[in-house]
């Protein structure tokens, strides 16, 4: 099941973000305060629950059109809920009036890869060594 993400999912959104495998935090941590901005303030987050355990979020900025993130539990992965997340997200992002979205990640990743499949366009990497991706609406 997919729903809008609320201030009291916080601290599952900061469990799963910690323990996924790629595209891990450096060294500045994600704070709670961080994600409740995002979710409350600058965009909006939606998060995916199976078996009465949050398994994944995602979160749009809704200023910029910015993917801040889309994290699946590690245990969870290949079940389809990082598209279902992505297709919520993206479809609510689109009706915010913007020409196109964008995001960042690390290159040769799944990430990376689900993205291309996605449609999205590579762009050039950045000064952190991240890849920027567009995807024009």
């Amino acid at each position: 099941m997919i729903r809008k993400a609320l201030q009291s999912d916080i601290t599952e959104i900061q469990r799963i973000r910690k323990a996924v495998n790629e595209n891990k935090l450096g060294s500045r941590e994600i704070t709670a305060n961080d994600i409740q901005h995002a979710i409350l303030v600058t965009g909006r987050g939606w998060v995916a629950e199976k078996d009465n355990k949050l398994v994944g979020f995602a979160i749009g900025n809704t200023q910029t059109g910015n993917i801040w993130a889309l994290f699946v539990d590690p245990v969870y992965e290949k079940q389809g809920i990082g598209k279902a997340l992505f297709k919520t997200m993206v479809r609510w992002l689109s009706k915010q009036r913007f020409e196109r979205l964008y995001l960042s990640t690390e290159p040769n990743t799944r990430a990376e890869k689900f993205y291309t499949a996605a449609g999205w366009t590579k762009g050039k990497t950045l000064s952190n060594g991240e890849v920027r991706f567009e995807l024009r609406l």
